[in-house]
């Protein structure tokens, strides 16, 4: 029944169930406003409450493996912007997926599932701690800049200073605000991780409905046949692939041990859909939101389910320790 779980994440449910409703019944008029506001809240919260649970205790006990922590950068920003630059000029796609597809490559890793699952693959879980903490850190300032590089190069979107500023004002202000203030409330947000849970997924699922709908009233579904739709399908899952490849290689010929090679895999092949929705809310128009973040959803699902499989391998195996390896740090 874990096993379960872990592959069928229930927050996937809701969110495919939020598509549906937003496809049925899209907020329109003085609704959709509403909506909107309520989602642009949720995100300060969000990243308020992020700001306070990012643990320095964490970051300094696994900040010392500096060469891990760049290769996961560099599968992060370097490698997968690559991959997503190549793949939005396949010319199956229309544009708006085009620009999701890259979009979803730009995207910092996330910080729950890579811990999670190099918890299950028994692998160095305060380096994962820190690479993912320091990933969604960095990508709020330099996920926006490759959107503003990247786009631009390619003719679909420039980043304006509106972006810029709502950006500074949504998710890093109440970032910084929340880490000042973890001195202070840093607690109470350890003793309320339901409540914390609550507005992490419900702020995601705000944005996607407001966003969806938005679309939806513009006529997403009369744009999006089943063979694009399959296509999308077929391209996250090619990226996913290879990035997965890539990373394992890499840790081997890196001669990282295996709690450190486990850390590049997980931490290297995801993308946040936490950070993704709420930038894309920001990015782009209404109309063009709810396009792009679909490759981002069908990605966060197949992430779950191939890393689920691979975390739980790793997990059957029996660890022998090398002559002269590191011990797995534990947090």
């Amino acid at each position: 029944m874990s096993r379960l779980r872990t592959l069928f994440d229930p927050f996937v449910v809701m969110l495919l169930t939020t598509v549906a409703v937003a496809s049925i019944v899209p907020p329109r008029g003085a609704f959709a406003g509403f909506f909107s506001g309520l989602a642009n809240a949720a995100i300060v919260l969000l990243f308020f409450l992020h700001g306070a649970k990012l643990s320095r205790e964490a970051i300094v006990a696994g900040a010392s493996n500096l060469r891990l922590h760049a290769a996961v950068f560099a599968a992060t920003f370097l490698l997968f912007p690559l991959l997503g630059y190549g793949v939005s000029h396949l010319p199956f796609l229309t544009p708006a997926l085009a620009m999701g597809m890259l979009f979803l490559t730009l995207l910092p890793s996330t910080v729950q599932s890579s811990i999670a699952f190099t918890a299950i693959a028994r692998g160095n879980v305060a380096a994962a701690v820190c690479s993912a903490s320091f990933s969604n850190l960095v990508g709020i300032v330099v996920t926006p800049m490759l959107v503003a590089l990247t786009m631009r190069i390619s003719g679909s979107a420039a980043l304006s200073w509106h972006s810029v500023e709502s950006i500074a004002l949504q998710l890093l202000l109440p970032f910084a605000l929340g880490h000042f203030l973890r001195p202070v409330i840093g607690g109470v947000v350890a003793r309320h991780k339901p409540l914390t849970t609550i507005v992490d997924r419900g702020s995601i699922l705000l944005v996607v409905y407001s966003a969806f709908g938005e679309a939806v009233v513009q006529g997403l579904w009369h744009r999006l046949s089943p063979a694009s739709l399959a296509l999308v399908v077929a391209a996250c899952a090619a990226i996913l692939a290879a990035i997965l490849v890539v990373t394992w290689i890499a840790g081997r010929l890196l001669r990282f041990d295996r709690a450190d090679a486990i850390v590049l895999l997980f931490c290297g092949s995801k993308k946040s859909l936490a950070s993704g929705v709420p930038m894309a809310g920001i990015l782009f128009a209404p109309a063009q939101a709810g396009m792009v973040i679909l490759p981002l959803m069908i990605f966060h699902q197949l992430q779950l389910f191939a890393c689920a499989l691979i975390a739980r391998h790793y997990a059957e195996q029996p660890v022998a320790p090398a002559v002269g390896s590191r011990p797995v740090a534990q947090t």
